[in-house]
């Protein structure tokens, strides 16, 4: 890990401080913070207070240049039993699926049914590229029949590398780095099929999924700490530079630029560095259609316990 430099900053250094919700930022903190906070927050009468009191604003750099992304939870039609148009299978985790060795390929999965009756599949949908989306963000809302909804989340993925499909195509010539986005890929793939077909296979890697139902589907995806988290107000962080809970001030510089108190409550094995952040849109296509937007530089500053920040220089 590179090493990391540290600046301690005031809450006048944020750009937009005062004018943030910070009562809504407070109750999302409340969800998943240490317990004397978690008292502490329940009952301070300012929000904003309670924050400029506790904490410590904190830059933390490591040399790379800071990258916002979004994600969010897609939401796709789909069916408990498969029939002529929804049969393609989303996979729990296989039994002799060994987390230290790389299992079956995505290509061997799909075109050779390498899984099939084995009793695996939790649902089934009508596109296999709503599928690969689906396994892309790692969890999702099932709308079904009955108008009931099914929530998966990632349970375990099959050991080989993530290749972006986005990149592939930049590579290839078939896009510039500024025209990519899912509905683009989801174009090309519908306009080229067998090679989209084969295109989605360069992603070797295969999430598998597990029903989720301890919470309802009304509520946010359950993060990395397992609480839901919330849309608007949870980042995705590096957690072995930035804590888990912690309150994360965020300054986006793209389209639509966003100043705001959020809470570092999820992870992402994209989310790698010191400024690198993935902000959580909702669920949904509007949600999702907001965090493809995002690809942003700026700056995020994490407030640290002051008792903590004491040491740093």
């Amino acid at each position: 890990m590179a090493d990391l430099k540290y600046t301690k900053l005031s809450f006048e250094d944020l750009k937009g401080w005062a004018d943030d919700d910070h009562r809504a930022a407070l109750d999302v903190y409340g969800t998943t913070a240490p317990q004397a906070l978690r008292e502490r927050a329940a009952i301070a009468p300012v929000a904003r207070g309670f924050f400029e009191q506790d904490f410590c604003p904190v830059l933390i750099e490591d040399g790379a240049d800071m990258v916002f992304t979004g994600y969010y939870e897609p939401e796709f039609a789909a069916r408990r039993t498969p029939d002529s148009t929804y049969c393609h299978p989303i996979y729990g985790t296989p039994a002799d699926l060994d987390p230290e060795e790389p299992y079956h390929t995505r290509r061997e999965i799909d075109q050779d049914a390498t899984l099939a009756d084995q009793g695996l599949e939790l649902a089934w949908m009508a596109d296999p590229v709503d599928l690969f989306f689906l396994q892309v963000q790692g969890s999702g809302r099932l709308r079904l029949p009955d108008g009931n909804m099914m929530r998966v989340g990632f349970s375990a993925k099959n050991g080989h590398p993530y290749t972006s499909v986005g990149k592939t195509l930049i590579a290839r010539g078939e896009f510039l780095p500024d025209d990519v986005s899912p509905e683009a890929i989801r174009a090309w793939i519908s306009e080229n099929e067998t090679a989209g077909r084969a295109l989605l296979w360069e992603n070797k890697s295969y999430v598998f999924f597990k029903e989720i139902t301890e919470i309802p589907a009304d509520q946010g995806p359950l993060g990395a700490m397992g609480h839901s988290v919330t849309a608007g107000r949870s980042i995705a962080v590096d957690p072995a530079i930035t804590p888990l809970g912690a309150p994360v001030w965020i300054e986006t510089n793209g389209i639509t630029p966003m100043h705001r108190l959020m809470v570092a409550q999820d992870i992402g094995s994209a989310i790698k560095g010191a400024q690198r952040a993935d902000i959580f849109f909702g669920s949904g296509e509007g949600a999702g259609k907001l965090a493809g937007q995002v690809n942003d530089g700026g700056r995020m500053i994490v407030l640290i316990p002051r008792g903590m920040a004491a040491g740093l220089k």
